[in-house]
């Protein structure tokens, strides 16, 4: 049985858990997996059959995506195929460790009201979380690329307005592609 460890913040064992344990027996169910929470550590140990390791892996992410601040809900969304989940350190990506720049930068991301999070999900067809110092995205790989995108250029200081127009321009390039159309911007087509 192939089994794999995450570790999540203490303060989201529980919402892992779920009331009576619901939360962590739906995953186990739907994965084909065991799980065992230690809650006072946050570490998760899953354990999936021999001929599934995809179960244990979508166990083993959807646990990260609850740790990094996802409700179970939004984390179940991995379960589908070729759905991944990304996650961003804000410091590594700004360099900043202070918690002042942290919190300002974390907002930049979330915007006022989380307009500017549900504005990222909706050109860039991911979900976000902000949690910590970790930005989080679940979607497929073209979402997480123009996703991850548009966040590292919020992190680096870019107007919202400029990075909103850049997803909604790589979103509509991307339905030209996928009809066969050419993108306005590709030379083959002048």
């Amino acid at each position: 049985m192939p089994t794999l460890y995450a570790r999540i913040p203490e303060e989201r064992v529980a919402v892992l858990i779920g009331a009576g344990g619901r939360t962590k027996r739906d995953i186990a169910e739907r994965t084909g997996t065991q799980i065992e929470v230690d809650a006072e550590e946050g570490e998760v140990r899953i354990q999936g059959p021999d001929d599934d390791p995809d179960g244990t892996m979508k166990a083993r992410d959807i646990a990260l995506a609850i740790g990094r601040g996802f409700s179970p809900e939004r984390a179940m969304r991995l379960l589908k195929d070729r759905t991944y989940l990304g996650i961003l350190d804000i410091k590594f990506t700004t360099g900043h460790h202070e918690k002042a720049a942290l919190r300002r930068i974390r907002a930049r991301v979330i915007g006022t009201r989380g307009r500017a999070r549900a504005r990222l999900e909706e050109l860039s067809g991911c979900s976000v979380s902000v949690f910590g110092s970790t930005v989080a995205l679940i979607g497929d790989e073209d979402q997480l690329e123009r996703g991850t995108r548009a966040i590292e250029l919020l992190l680096k200081g870019s107007e919202h307005s400029t990075v909103f127009h850049l997803l909604a321009r790589l979103r509509r390039d991307a339905a030209l592609e996928e009809i066969g159309a050419p993108s306005p911007a590709d030379p083959a087509s002048e």
